[in-house]
């Protein structure tokens, strides 16, 4: 154990905690504070946290992560409400989100001359997810109405998962257009991956919840082993699809979605998870960034890298959203603020680790420097525009009297806390 970089790590996050509240609805975000303080701490300059890329310690993080992060998101998320009252996400997802993937990729073959069909459908795919994290003053601001949270947080909550299938099959295709890879073999891998991994997720997350719905229903089972259950979960349905070469990240997700709609309570851990343990494993991931990844990518930065990513967290995102709207009656500055705030962050992040890990095709350091760029560029402008950003919505809002946007005072958002 290096004692210099776990002291560094503790010490920052003491320092994180003791200010928190006074950080809240400010331009300073907590991804902001530890991408800063890991590029600081890391190799690129102090030398206190000695990761690379290639670090197995780096990649674990990532791991543990995502599944924890997929399988929460989803747990919180009630499918049977979200189809009934809330029309803007399923839109967004279902509408934007392919949209934004096509025009992602049209701009990433406009601009990058190298990249193949499928590299470029690769990195739109690995850039789609949002994070509600970086924007949180937003999806936590009383004075943004209730539906707009809602819309922003469960879109947030569900994209990764949904995306991640896009991930492989498009990683897939690109690998078996690389060299002399056999395409039919990395077809196979894909659908393997994309089919067998639901079906390991929906198995054990729908044995998970009949059994702990029973077990408390006859007081066999205590409520502080809830948090026991839902990572044994986690863990055993990404282990499960791993071992019947399915894909472990998908089965968590969907096990996630199948035992939060399964379970006739609430499981009150995932909540609480989200809110401390998951938001450390966040804060963890992001130091790492910014020891480990960040450098690597700002050494191959071109103007070309700063042109996509503004598109990417602009055009791209927020032209697909303004048309996956049409007809819902959201005014336009609305359909501006829900473009906007798209604000990309872990999930590209462990994506691209992901599929470092998994495929090789040719122009795999071009994806990872854009990804890495944009999502840097997203911690800042998101995390400084959030606050300010949510006050003048809400008060906007307010004056113009959107009472379609609005729900009941005092009614909560039924899809838990912001994604971590």
């Amino acid at each position: 154990m290096n004692l210099t970089a776990t002291l560094s790590v503790a010490l920052a996050l003491i320092a994180f905690g003791l200010v928190s509240k006074k950080l809240e609805g400010s331009i300073v975000t907590g991804p902001m504070l530890f991408s800063v303080f890991g590029f600081v701490a890391g190799p690129a300059l102090l030398g206190l946290v000695p990761v690379h890329v290639s670090n197995e310690s780096v990649h674990l993080l990532a791991e543990v992560t995502l599944i924890l992060v997929l399988f929460s998101d989803a747990a919180n998320i009630d499918l049977a409400q979200l189809r009934r009252d809330h029309n803007l996400p399923v839109r967004m997802l279902g509408i934007g989100m392919p949209l934004t993937i096509v025009l992602g990729a049209a701009a990433a073959l406009f601009l990058f001359d190298d990249l193949s069909f499928w590299e470029a459908a690769l990195l739109a795919a690995i850039l789609v997810p949002t994070d509600a994290a970086l924007g949180q003053a937003v999806v936590s601001n009383r004075l943004v109405p209730v539906r707009i949270r809602q819309a922003l947080n469960v879109e947030s909550g569900l994209n990764d998962g949904i995306a991640l299938p896009f991930v492989l099959v498009f990683a897939a295709f690109a690998s078996a257009m690389h060299g002399d890879t056999n395409a039919g073999e990395w077809v196979m891998f894909a659908g393997k991956q994309v089919i067998l991994g639901p079906i390991a997720g929906i198995a054990i997350g729908y044995a998970g919840a009949r059994l702990a719905a029973v077990c408390y229903r006859t007081q066999w089972m205590s409520e502080t082993a809830e948090g026991m259950i839902a990572l044994g979960i986690a863990f055993g349905a990404f282990a499960f699809a791993e071992t019947i070469h399915g894909n472990g990240f998908i089965a968590a997700f969907v096990a996630g979605l199948t035992f939060g709609n399964t379970l006739q309570h609430k499981c009150k851990f995932l909540y609480e998870f989200a809110e401390s343990e998951g938001q450390i494993l966040v804060l963890l991931t992001f130091a790492a960034f910014g020891a480990a990844m960040l450098p690597q990518a700002l050494s191959s930065v071109t103007l070309v890298y700063v042109v996509f990513a503004i598109a990417s967290l602009t055009l791209v995102r927020m032209l697909p959203v303004h048309l996956s709207l049409i007809g819902t009656g959201v005014k336009p500055v609305t359909s501006i603020f829900l473009g906007w705030f798209g604000p990309r962050g872990l999930a590209s992040v462990l994506f691209v680790l992901l599929i470092l890990d998994e495929a090789e095709f040719k122009n795999e350091t071009t994806i990872f420097s854009v990804v890495i760029f944009t999502v840097a560029v997203s911690v800042l402008l998101h995390g400084i525009t959030a606050g300010p950003a949510a006050r003048r919505y809400g008060k906007l809002s307010q004056s113009m009297g959107e009472c379609e946007e609005n729900m009941p005072v005092g009614e909560e958002p039924f899809s838990g806390p912001p994604k971590s």
